[in-house]
């Protein structure tokens, strides 16, 4: 891997960082998420290779499929995208890749799935670790009793984007709770 480009996007929750090498995205996150700077030094020590600021062929795909989701014109991206984590880690966000627009997980259904029934902390704190926002849906994964924790966004991104998907997939979303 010869390249790992990044930049600044404006979207409806201002700006975020999208980043990506020849084999896909591999960042894409709140300017002002305190774990981006740990996220990004993972990518290099992963890739080799240190950030730049620059343009990337993946990026205006990028930015089209985003403005389309807020709009709420599409529920699934269509995206390369390069998992930089540990293979648990990387299990993990496949798992939530499959979790269906406007529908929900518990960490606990997100263990069961990943036949893991013990390892709720661990995938909880690896589903935290997604480095994707969005795109790779860890917000679709709520606490047991409905309640919205964990997300490195903030708990209000969260709850719009949940708010957001359920309104345009037509599904009802359960009670949220803080």
């Amino acid at each position: 891997m010869s390249h790992l480009y990044h930049k600044f996007i404006d979207t409806p929750f201002n700006r975020m960082r999208i980043g990506g090498t020849e084999d896909g995205l591999c960042l894409f996150e709140f300017e002002y998420r305190t774990s981006l700077n740990a996220i990004e030094r993972r990518i290099e020590q992963m890739t080799g290779v240190t950030f730049e600021d620059g343009e990337h062929p993946y990026f205006e795909e990028v930015e089209q499929q985003v403005a389309e989701y807020f709009a709420g014109t599409r529920q699934n991206f269509d995206l390369p995208l390069q998992l930089l984590g540990s293979p648990f880690q990387v299990s993990v966000w496949q798992a939530l890749l499959q979790i269906p627009y406007g529908e929900t997980r518990s960490y606990k259904q997100q263990s069961i799935y990943l036949n893991n029934e013990k390892a709720i902390r661990a995938i909880a704190s690896a589903n935290g670790d997604n480095g994707i926002a969005i795109i790779v849906p860890c917000h679709r994964v709520i606490g047991a009793n409905g309640s919205l924790v964990g997300y490195g966004g903030g708990i209000q991104r969260k709850k719009w984007l949940l708010e957001h998907e359920a309104k345009h997939s037509g599904k009802t979303l359960q009670p949220l709770l803080f």
